[in-house]
């Protein structure tokens, strides 16, 4: 009798395959089935031209997630297995296991050392995929001054024998993915096919009069980009400017009474008079109270020299204040997150003219500025329209009232035109 037995299973195939449903493995076969039949290679393998394609990858970024994919063989054939196995991991594992593959395809080098060239690489592709899919590609100038905001956040304390400069650690890259979570939502979505609405990709849309000049804004599409990161994909659609310092003035009363007409999340910013800029995530609406008030979904957040996001940590509730007209030092009138009565994570005072941060329990932030004293030069404040309330309103553009209401308008024109 001749030995006609199959070759053992891959134990790590078999233990993949077990965290994917019938149904999904059998979409994995037919993708992979697609992929490879744009080769000559009888349904086996799959290139790396092939792979990144689909997945809209380039660059080193896309050569590191195909040579791990492959298990380093360098043979450019991906085979099932490894998709699966793959796939597994990347998307199915433990999050210290997503963690970890993560962490090792940031070392496009494949050296073992995860220097700040490897992350620059990385990010620079980061925004190219990201804003090449929005169809505002910034400009590389752009990418630079983004990528150093994102690089400030990392800490590099790993030391490496002949070596003077220090590299990424694991602790140091999960520290990292707390501050910046949009980085960490675009590369645990890599193998899915790229559109503006992955996970990780998506970008605001960002609504203001025409008349203004976009250059007087504080918030860039990069800005809300990294803010995102710390919100639900509802919460992406449309940021529409509430208020800002230059077209309103900086005033108390002008600011509570243009957020007020927009009832839900705002992203309120700062840029003070030593060039940094920062601000809070205030998911609920700003109204006078004598205490501290919201919920766990706000936050504290820097943009410039470095951005990072702090979220709640859960060590008291004062997430949101905000009194108008207290005549009491024990209420001091203005909005502020987190801290203390007049030790707040970020305080401005209703004169609009100066405030405080300070690092607090309830974010774990650090000060926000250079100093704790902060001299405000631009504010503004952006309402977060969720996905929801834009499909009521477009129910609500076309509902009988509204087209009653146009064929009235419609016929005061005509017959205003009339009469001239």
């Amino acid at each position: 009798m001749g030995n006609n037995q199959s070759p053992p299973a891959n134990p790590r195939f078999t233990s993949a395959s077990r965290a994917f449903a019938p149904k999904e493995l059998e979409d994995l076969k037919s993708l992979f089935t697609s992929l490879a039949a744009q080769l000559q290679s009888n349904g086996q393998y799959v290139s790396s031209s092939v792979f990144q394609a689909y997945f809209g990858l380039k660059g080193p970024l896309g050569d590191r997630m195909f040579d791990l994919a492959t298990q380093g063989r360098k043979d450019d054939k991906l085979t099932f297995e490894d998709l699966v196995i793959t796939k597994g991991t990347y998307e199915k594992g433990t999050n210290d296991e997503i963690e970890e593959f993560i962490y090792q395809l940031l070392d496009v080098t494949n050296d073992e050392i995860l220097s700040r060239s490897d992350l620059d690489s990385v990010l620079v592709a980061m925004f190219d995929h990201i804003f090449h899919l929005k169809g505002s590609e910034p400009e590389s100038s752009s990418h630079c001054y983004m990528v150093d905001t994102f690089l400030n956040a990392a800490t590099f304390s790993k030391d490496h024998e002949g070596c003077n400069d220090k590299s990424m650690s694991f602790e140091d890259f999960k520290s990292w993915c707390t501050l910046v979570p949009s980085v960490k939502k675009f590369l645990a979505s890599l193998l899915v096919q790229p559109d503006p609405g992955r996970s990780g990709s998506q970008v605001p849309k960002l609504q203001h009069l025409e008349n203004i000049d976009s250059s007087i804004l504080l918030l860039r599409d990069e800005y809300a980009w990294h803010i995102g990161g710390a919100l639900s994909q509802e919460e992406l659609e449309e940021w529409k400017l509430l208020y800002h310092s230059s077209l309103n003035g900086f005033s108390f009363n002008t600011f509570l009474g243009n957020v007020s007409n927009d009832d839900g999340p705002t992203v309120f910013i700062i840029k003070d008079r030593e060039g940094y800029i920062f601000g809070g995530y205030a998911s609920q609406p700003w109204e006078s109270l004598s205490d501290f008030y919201g919920d766990m979904k706000s936050f504290l957040f820097q943009l410039y020299p470095k951005a990072s996001i702090f979220r709640p940590t859960g060590a008291n509730s004062n997430l949101q204040w905000c009194a108008v007209n207290f005549s009491s030092e024990t209420i001091p009138n203005g909005i502020g997150f987190g801290g203390r009565v007049n030790h707040f994570g970020l305080f401005l005072s209703a004169g609009f003219d100066q405030g405080h941060t300070f690092s607090c329990p309830t974010f774990n932030n650090p000060c926000l500025s250079k100093t704790s004293q902060i001299c405000p030069e631009v504010i503004e404040c952006w309402g977060v329209r969720k996905r929801m309330e834009l499909e009521k309103q477009d129910v609500v553009k076309g509902s009988v009232l509204e087209r009653f209401e146009d064929r009235h308008m419609l016929n005061m024109v005509g017959i205003a035109n009339a009469s001239e």
